[in-house]
């Protein structure tokens, strides 16, 4: 009679575990991975980049952030952009500044590896002043669309 307890308790259990729910290791959700001793565990990945907001104004601070919020601008102003990005991980960020019916005035890009909330600064002007009309401003994150921002030089 043990035996047949035995026999059936381990049958029991073997289909309970492969009825178990399975990581995308196969393994069971439920189950531990042990690390040999004197060894560390593999880092947890670095928090994503992401591109959080974007701020436009007449200047910076030491921060890089803009200051003064604003959307209106005169001809001869110079143009901030603070990108502001939350994550620990490096990346590209690009700045794609076009007029009216998307005529590209500039695009510059810089490679960021922040360890958090940071801010990376962008700006256009243009010695004879930049025309008047609806402009926009178009950050992209590794290529890919992030944010947009319009504004209007009057």
């Amino acid at each position: 009679m043990r035996t047949t307890t035995a026999v059936l308790t381990t049958l029991l259990a073997a289909t309970a575990a492969g009825c178990a729910k399975k990581d995308a290791n196969d393994r069971p959700a439920d189950t531990l991975v042990a690390t040999a001793p004197g060894t560390v565990p593999a880092p947890t990945p670095a928090a994503a980049l992401s591109v959080t907001d974007v701020r436009l104004g007449k200047a910076v601070d030491a921060n890089k952030r803009v200051a003064d919020d604003t959307d209106d601008f005169k001809p001869g102003d110079t143009i901030y952009a603070s990108v502001l990005t939350s994550g620990a991980a490096s990346g590209t960020v690009q700045a794609r500044w076009t007029f009216e019916d998307g005529q590209l005035v500039d695009s510059t890009s810089q490679t960021i590896s922040p360890t958090g909330d940071a801010a990376t600064e962008f700006h256009i002007s243009k010695p004879g002043g930049l025309p008047k009309g609806k402009y926009k401003l178009t950050v992209l994150l590794n290529g890919t669309e992030a944010k947009t921002k319009d504004f209007e030089v009057e």
